[in-house]
C-alpha cells in the first residue's frame, strides 16, 4: 500500500539585482542548501503555504506571481510533493529567521543551483530558474547563462529512490486539479 504522500509548497523567490538574486536557505539540521518551502497546515491551500513559508524561512514579504511546478521525491517519512511559485521579495527584511533555518543567500541564478545539496533541487531549480527570471523580467524568453563549466555534472537521486506507481499519480493528479 502507497504511503499518503506529505504536501508541501515554496517558491523560487527572486530578488531585483544585477543579476537578479535567488534565495537559498541552510537549514540547521543536516546543515543542507535547499529551496525554501514547508508543508501545508490543516485546511490551507498550497499557494498560501507557499507564501507563509518562504517568509518564514527568508524573512523576506514577498509578492507571489504564477505558478512554476512540482517537484515529487521520497523522503525517510514517504513521498513528499513540493508545488512552486515564483516569488518576489524587496531588498530588506520583514521578520527574523525561523529557528530551523540557519542562514539565507541570495544568489546569481548558477550560484544558486551549484549551491543547493540536493541533486533534485539542483535540476529543478535548472529548469525553472531562467523561466522564473524571464518572467521577472516581462520577456517571453531570456538567455541566462548558468556557469557550465563544471558540467557535465551527475544530478543524484537518494539511492531508494523508485518510480512512482500509477495509482499514486492519479491520487497526486486529482489533488492536484482541486488543490491549484
Amino acid at each position: 500500500m502507497a504511503r499518503t504522500p506529505v504536501l508541501a509548497a515554496g517558491g523560487i523567490v527572486l530578488r531585483q539585482a544585477e543579476p537578479p538574486l535567488v534565495a537559498v536557505v541552510r537549514l540547521r539540521k543536516g546543515n543542507e542548501w535547499c529551496l525554501p518551502k514547508g508543508k501545508l497546515d490543516h485546511g490551507e491551500t498550497p499557494r498560501a503555504a507557499a507564501e507563509r513559508e518562504v517568509m518564514e524561512e527568508t524573512g523576506h514579504d514577498v509578492a507571489v506571481h504564477e505558478f512554476l511546478g512540482t517537484l515529487a521525491y521520497e523522503t525517510r517519512g514517504g513521498p513528499k510533493v513540493v508545488h512552486y511559485w515564483r516569488m518576489e521579495a524587496g531588498h530588506t527584511p520583514v521578520r527574523e529567521l525561523m529557528r530551523d533555518v540557519k542562514a539565507v543567500d541570495w544568489l546569481p541564478l548558477g550560484e544558486a543551483v551549484e549551491r543547493l545539496s540536493r541533486g533534485y533541487e539542483r535540476a529543478f531549480l535548472q529548469q525553472v530558474g531562467p523561466m522564473a527570471m524571464a518572467a521577472a523580467n516581462g520577456l517571453a524568453q531570456v538567455d541566462v547563462s548558468i556557469d557550465r563549466a563544471a558540467e557535465p555534472r551527475r544530478v543524484e537521486t537518494s539511492r531508494d529512490f523508485q518510480p512512482w506507481p500509477r495509482s499514486l499519480m492519479q491520487r497526486m493528479r486529482d489533488w492536484l486539479r482541486r488543490a491549484v
